[in-house]
Formats: C-alpha cells, structure tokens, sequence
C-alpha cells in the first residue's frame, strides 16, 4: 500500500525525508542524517455519559458545527490528547470544553484505530462517565449537545462511534 507522504523534511536537520524500506517497512527517513521519521498516530479521548430519562438509557452526543470537520452530524464528545498531557485529564478538559460538563471517570470502555481520515491515523480511548456538574450547553467544535435513546441516534460522524454504540446497544440488552 503506497502511503500519501505527509512530512517532507527532517525535525532534526531540516534536509528531504524520503520513503526508504527499513525492517521490511516502508520508513520516512532523512536523505542526510539518516533519521528515521516514525509517523505515529495521534491519541483522541471521548466520554461516554449516559443517563436514564423516563426508563430509557440515553447517549450525551454533540453535534459538529459547520464549519467544523463533518458538520452537522453527531458523535461522542471528544478531542485529543495534549503532547503533555494524561489521558484522564485530556477527557474531563475535552469534555467540559464541549458540553460545559464536569465529569469523574469511572473506567476506559474500549480503545479503537480510527482509520476514517486518511490524512491522520488516530487511536480513540473512550472512557465511561458521570457528570458531576456544571451546565449543559454545546462549546469548541459542537453547536447542539443532547441526550439521545440507544436506539434512537441521529447520523454519526465516525464510524468508530457507530461501533462503541452498537456496542452499548448491546451491553444494555444483555443487561435487561
């Protein structure tokens, strides 16, 4: 599979990288210095908050602005992870930035590659939430925040999370 090169020149000496095999993989490396250019993915987190309303388990989605990438249709609150820092912090920083939300962590869900943009692979840690306070309200990158029925989902943007919510889907079955 030929990869569409994305970083042209090395961090170290600023000299052309170019693809060259390297333990029988194909490896950005610098035609001068001879370092090697790990391209690795970028880390993303998302909070799965759900509440029971009426009965019925229902999905804190929010819904992507305009002008943001894959307006106008929904996901699971998330965002990535700072060079600096913890995985944990990122969450309940992404989350509130998103939804004006505070939330505590109760555990991580479930980790998937996320391979629906081909300009950056991205690994997604989704952790289980409570929302311990603030208010409500759509922020960052999200124009609408709403709790949703499992079985009632508006479109979604990433088809990682149409996975974690079938996922869900079935753990609340089994669980009935």
């Amino acid at each position: 599979m030929k990869k569409d090169q994305r970083f042209h020149f090395c961090p170290r000496c600023g000299a052309r990288l170019v693809y060259r095999p390297v333990k029988d993989q194909q490896r950005l490396v610098c035609n001068a210095c001879a370092k090697i250019f790990y391209e690795n993915p970028v880390v993303g987190v998302a909070a799965i908050v759900m509440k029971t309303i009426s009965g019925v388990p229902t999905l804190l989605l929010g819904r992507r602005s305009e002008d943001s990438s894959y307006g106008g249709l929904w996901c699971i609150p998330c965002g990535y992870v700072e060079y600096d820092e913890d995985v944990y912090a990122a969450v309940k920083r992404e989350l509130f930035e998103e939804t004006g939300l505070e939330i505590e962590v109760d555990r991580v869900y479930t980790v998937l590659s996320n391979f629906h943009n081909p300009a950056s692979h991205t690994v997604g840690i989704w952790f289980m939430a409570r929302a311990t306070g603030g208010c409500l309200n759509a922020g960052d990158d999200l124009d609408r925040v709403a709790y949703f029925p499992l079985d009632q989902l508006p479109p979604l943007a990433f088809p990682t999370d149409v996975q974690v919510t079938d996922q869900l889907r079935r753990a609340n079955a089994d669980n009935k």
